[in-house]
């Protein structure tokens, strides 16, 4: 006969049992109240003055114009207004990674006479999921994705750094003063892992890697193509520009108490051409009037970099915000901006926008989001004018885009669940989700740097999303953690079971049509454990629409 347990091995097992019953209630409380449409109002979310309100209009007024006149001299007719769940849709895939949740189009769905996609944005800005997903997007530019050296590198606290930073709205100059001239030890003073993720081989810091970061991370330009030769092509660089900016970075060094700057240190290198190495004054590429007279070398960058005068460094964030907002740049490759011009429509515009309101990130993505580009439909209702390749070239439609996988991933998780998981979600729901989006992201095959590369889906690519686990394991009969089987165990009737769905993956409701040849099919199962695994097939088949794998 088996001893009972231990009564410290009796408690975890009691812990544990009581957690799965959480989970297993959680799974089914509220959803009938999800199942339709609620009839109480909320709250509103966290927003603005109307001074600040009518000062964004302004702005996004003025990008308009700026946009109109370029379809006016191109002849090109924009599209109409998109709906309010498809901008909602675009603002979550940008600022969180997926797509929203059912909950949350509930609660949009019970605004009184309000702005729906303005409030979800002011929503959006004061949630963790928004700060956390940027930092990572921005951690990628300026660190990539690897691990780097472990003992003087940690990826997640500049990570975890950037999101408070981003969360707390902190001024963008800020962020990259800190970022470029930071001391101290990389667990304590997160920002200086910037520097030490280049410490290779242990022969410190990488000043060839680091200037490459400073030109296309903070200023837009590929100075470093002159690494090893002067420009060709027209290029009017020079092998020299590109290593006197590098020499910034020659005096950082590490020492017992972190990254610190040594005066005795020079920058050498050997240029093309020449027989010994020589010594590299640090000099900056364009307008030395900047840069200060005193303080240690990279303080003096970090303020040149970020000088007010100094505009690749405002129109580079502005590229990047507008590229993570519509999936696609203003001008492509997102890290490579003429110094002189030309630019597009609204890039200037917005650049000055952002000066004069001192680098404010969240005050930028509002006047984007307000812009008549991004709230445009993707589809035109006018036969004699068409959506063609020019159109969306000239933002005169919302282009239409793949997903980039940890969307993907995340919007399939996020259509599984018919509440939202974010920070307030239990623990383990929220370990899972990163470890299965990690996992899809490797397999699927990440790319890296947000370059925004419109690379079509390969073969292995699609096979992996109509095959995988990813969207079997979400949408199979499970009652535990799948929406499709609570739907269809608990919708009052067919036609709210299939609406459900439709919302819950597209953000939108079915077409009569849609609403019509679905409901006849979940007509057709004779029990409600038949009509689960009807539901299961109907997310299955929709998950892997086209529809649902685009951003629109």
């Amino acid at each position: 006969m088996d001893s009972a347990p231990p009564t410290s091995s009796w408690l975890l097992w009691l812990r544990n049992a009581l957690i799965l019953g959480a989970l297993t209630a959680g799974a089914f409380w509220g959803v009938a109240e999800l199942l339709a449409p609620p009839v109480a109002a909320v709250k509103n979310a966290p927003g603005l003055s109307p001074a600040q309100w009518e000062d964004i209009q302004h702005s996004a007024q003025a990008v308009d114009a700026d946009f109109e006149k370029a379809w006016a001299q191109q002849q090109l007719h924009p599209m109409q207004k998109a709906d309010d769940l498809t901008r909602v849709r675009r603002l979550s895939l940008a600022l969180t990674g997926s797509i929203p949740s059912l909950q949350e189009l509930r609660v949009l769905e019970s605004l009184k006479g309000a702005d729906a996609p303005q409030w979800w944005l002011s929503h959006l800005l004061s949630d963790r999921r928004t700060s956390d997903y940027l930092a990572e997007r921005l951690a990628r530019v300026y660190v990539g994705i690897e691990n780097g050296p472990f003992l003087l590198y940690r990826r997640r606290r500049l990570v975890d750094w950037l999101s408070d930073a981003i969360q707390q709205n902190r001024p963008y100059d800020q962020i990259a003063r800190s970022l470029i001239d930071s001391n101290g030890v990389w667990t304590t003073n997160p920002e200086v892992n910037f520097v030490t993720v280049t410490n290779e081989n242990k022969k410190g810091p990488d000043e060839v890697k680091l200037a490459a970061k400073v030109s296309r991370a903070f200023l837009g330009v590929r100075i470093d193509c002159v690494q090893c030769h002067d420009g060709k092509l027209g290029s009017t660089w020079k092998q020299t520009d590109f290593h006197q900016l590098a020499a910034f970075f020659g005096q950082a060094n590490f020492a017992l108490n972190g990254l610190r700057d040594d005066p005795k240190q020079n920058y050498k290198i050997r240029y093309l051409g020449k027989m010994e190495e020589e010594k590299v004054p640090a000099k900056v590429p364009w307008k030395p009037e900047l840069l200060p007279a005193k303080g240690t070398p990279r303080t003096k960058l970090a303020t040149w970099v970020t000088a007010k005068e100094n505009k690749p460094f405002a129109r580079a964030i502005v590229n990047r915000m507008w590229a993570l907002l519509f999936n696609r740049p203003l001008i492509a490759p997102v890290d490579e901006i003429p110094l002189d011009g030309p630019f597009p429509a609204g890039m200037e515009l917005l650049a000055d926008d952002l000066l004069a309101h001192d680098y404010d990130l969240q005050r930028l993505i509002r006047v984007i989001a307000s812009t008549k580009a991004f709230q445009m439909s993707s589809q035109s209702s006018d036969p004699d004018h068409p959506v063609t390749t020019a159109v969306e070239k000239a933002w005169a439609a919302f282009p239409v885009t793949r997903l980039r996988p940890e969307q993907m991933a995340g919007s399939v998780i996020q259509a599984s669940s018919l509440s939202t998981i974010d920070a307030e979600t239990h623990v383990l729901f929220r370990i899972k989700r990163d470890v299965d989006v990690n996992n899809f992201v490797k397999r699927y095959g990440d790319s890296g740097e947000d370059n925004f590369d419109d690379a079509g889906g390969t073969i292995p690519q699609r096979l992996l999303l109509m095959n995988g686990n990813m969207i079997s394991n979400n949408t199979g009969n499970n009652p535990l953690i799948n929406a499709s089987t609570r739907i269809g165990m608990l919708a009052p009737d067919n036609a709210t079971a299939v609406e459900t769905a439709y919302l819950s993956i597209f953000t939108r409701r079915p077409t009569p049509a849609e609403a019509t040849h679905f409901t006849s099919l979940l007509a057709s199962s004779k029990s409600r454990n038949s009509r689960s695994s009807a539901m299961s097939d109907l997310y299955w088949t929709l998950m892997n629409a086209t529809e649902f794998s685009w951003n629109h």
